[in-house]
């Protein structure tokens, strides 16, 4: 039996004209209920998991980091460093979550490489695979900076208009294309630095 293509559910074109009441009442429960899925890839994914504890209790504030993969998923947080070869990764879980979705880069090395920005084989930002709606700063960053990122985007997402097409919300940003992302990996340098015990260094 072959699998049966259905078309995504969406709002459409109609939610634009919606009465403001529902608008509001629509929005209200996709700020309130965003089902989390953390792709976790270094130092930063730590301070995830401080946030979702006790102490911190994200869930107060209708964030659900509970969801099983990411075609349940509304929101996902790139925690850590990227590198070219997980791109392709990060670019197909970013696909298979339904419309509405999210995105929070979480640290310095997802927004921009970090400290490993010089490296060869690491991504300089992972908006420049997937659309990012907010970014939380730092190395790692605090709890308390995670807290802020998601009530910005829950900000956003009340200012949204219903059936909003995700080209107007990302105009003017160019993502990486399938071609981009079956590229070789930049090779390392040909020639490597000269060190102690090296025959062919003079030290």
């Amino acid at each position: 039996m072959s699998p049966v293509d259905l078309p995504t559910p969406r709002v459409g074109a109609v939610g634009a004209h919606a009465p403001k009441p529902m608008r509001l009442v629509l929005n209200w429960g996709r700020r309130y209920s965003l089902w989390v899925f953390n792709f976790g890839l270094a130092c930063c994914a730590i301070e995830f998991i401080a946030t979702s504890m006790g102490r911190y209790d994200f869930m107060r504030l209708g964030v659900i980091p509970l969801a099983p993969g990411p075609r349940q998923a509304d929101l996902m947080i790139v925690s850590g460093t990227v590198t070219d070869k997980m791109a392709p990764a990060v670019r197909r879980l970013y696909d298979q979550m339904p419309e509405p979705k999210y995105v929070i880069s979480f640290g310095a090395c997802s927004n921009s490489g970090g400290p490993y920005w010089d490296s060869y084989s690491v991504t300089k930002g992972v908006d420049t695979i997937i659309p990012v709606d907010v970014y939380v700063p730092g190395c790692p960053p605090r709890p308390e900076a995670l807290l802020h990122g998601i009530l910005t985007l829950q900000e956003k997402i009340a200012r949204e208009r219903v059936g909003q097409s995700v080209p107007h919300r990302y105009a003017g940003h160019r993502l990486a294309s399938a071609a981009d992302l079956a590229r070789p990996l930049v090779s390392p340098p040909a020639t490597p630095a000269v060190g102690l015990g090296d025959p062919s260094g003079s030290a």
